[in-house]
């Protein structure tokens, strides 16, 4: 069975493009075959019409195994033998159906045109010098159009679902990778925050240790705290879910910044926003006060989140050092971010760092809604 199969695989390499179709029109071959009947032919005319029946076969299923150039000339062999042995035997008529039905799977209308054309001619030949009835030649003339142009449709719809099944994966990947993306820019955001805190906690509950324990004991358990809700942060993020908000990002950033031993003043007003864009502005805040309190060498930092009339401006201005240099990651993520829901990022640095971020607002029963 073995080599059989593989026998097979040989002569018809790639049957699941076109599952079993081509093997079942193989038993109008019949006619071919049992044509020296009637002719009463000798054996070695028997011989000589088994070998161009099955020597037929074998390019017919190369036809359909094979793309082109492979399967033109494989389509024009088939209508060579049907001109060569249509006068010889009446079945090979039935080679131009065959030969239309290879040649119709082609999504170029014009190509396919031309090959029906081609069998046409050679119908309509050999129905003028064999005087065949008009029945039959009318027949074989509507059976050749049916089934190339038939095969014809067949290959434009199979180019078609192929097209389809391309565009979803590429849209499958497009969508992963931008989930990548978005869990690389989460993770970093929050992971970045978070650290510098514990960092400066510790650093601090260091120094106090000797002069202070009582106050070094009380950083080390806020560094527990906040490792724990880094914990907790980093599977939200990996779930895609927020639950704290602007308002708590807010406290986290004023104790930050207080840790860090800068002058926090901070102003917040009441401003609707949906939850896509609270989420958006919190991880931007964090970002924010992330960079000043690790590149800054600021004294004083403000935050300030206001809204005019339909905009939303979040703005985080301190008087460090600044930075003329292109943006990290992290800036790179916060304005990807802002920009996916219509929002804007403007980055000042002649007098510290100045960050001013736009959101247009949705109408109130929008955010209601969500």
């Amino acid at each position: 069975m073995a080599i059989l199969r593989t026998i097979w695989r040989k002569i018809y390499p790639n049957d699941d493009q076109h599952h079993m179709m081509p093997l079942l029109w193989l038993p109008f071959m019949i006619w071919f075959f049992v044509d020296p009947v009637s002719r009463h032919t000798g054996a070695l005319g028997w011989v000589a019409n088994t070998s161009f029946g099955l020597v037929f076969i074998l390019i017919y299923l190369q036809a359909f195994s094979h793309r082109d150039p492979y399967r033109l000339t494989c389509v024009l062999a088939m209508t060579a033998m049907a001109a060569v042995l249509i006068p010889l035997n009446g079945g090979a008529t039935a080679f131009l159906v065959y030969a239309a039905a290879a040649g119709g799977f082609h999504p170029n209308l014009r190509r396919v045109s031309v090959l029906i054309a081609l069998q046409f001619a050679v119908l309509a030949f050999y129905a003028y010098r064999l005087h065949l009835p008009i029945g039959a030649w009318g027949s074989l003339l509507l059976l050749i159009t049916i089934v190339g142009f038939g095969c014809h449709y067949s290959a434009i719809s199979h180019c078609a679902a192929e097209k389809l099944q391309l565009a979803q994966d590429e849209i499958e990947h497009l969508a992963k990778v931008a989930e990548r993306e978005r869990i690389a820019r989460d993770l970093h955001d929050l992971l970045g925050h978070t650290l510098s805190l514990i960092t400066l906690k510790a650093e601090l509950a260091r120094k106090l240790v000797d002069r202070d324990p009582q106050r070094a004991k009380q950083e080390m358990q806020d560094v527990e705290h906040t490792s724990r809700a880094a914990l907790a942060d980093v599977r939200e993020a990996i779930s895609g879910y927020r639950g704290q908000g602007l308002a708590a990002e807010l406290l986290r950033a004023r104790q930050t910044l207080e840790t860090a031993g800068i002058t926090v003043d901070c102003e917040a007003a009441e401003v609707p926003l949906s939850p896509a864009q609270e989420t958006v502005l919190a991880l931007a805040l964090r970002e924010a006060v992330t960079n000043v309190v690790r590149h800054a060498q600021a004294q004083t930092c403000s935050v300030r989140l206001g809204r005019d009339q339909q905009l939303c401006t979040l703005e985080i201005a301190d008087n460090g050092c600044g930075a003329d240099g292109p943006e990290g990651n992290g800036l790179r993520g916060m304005r990807e971010r802002l920009e996916a829901i219509g929002g804007s990022l403007q980055r000042q640095t002649a007098a510290g760092t100045r960050l001013v971020i736009h959101l247009p607002l949705a109408p109130m029963a929008s955010v209601l809604r969500n």
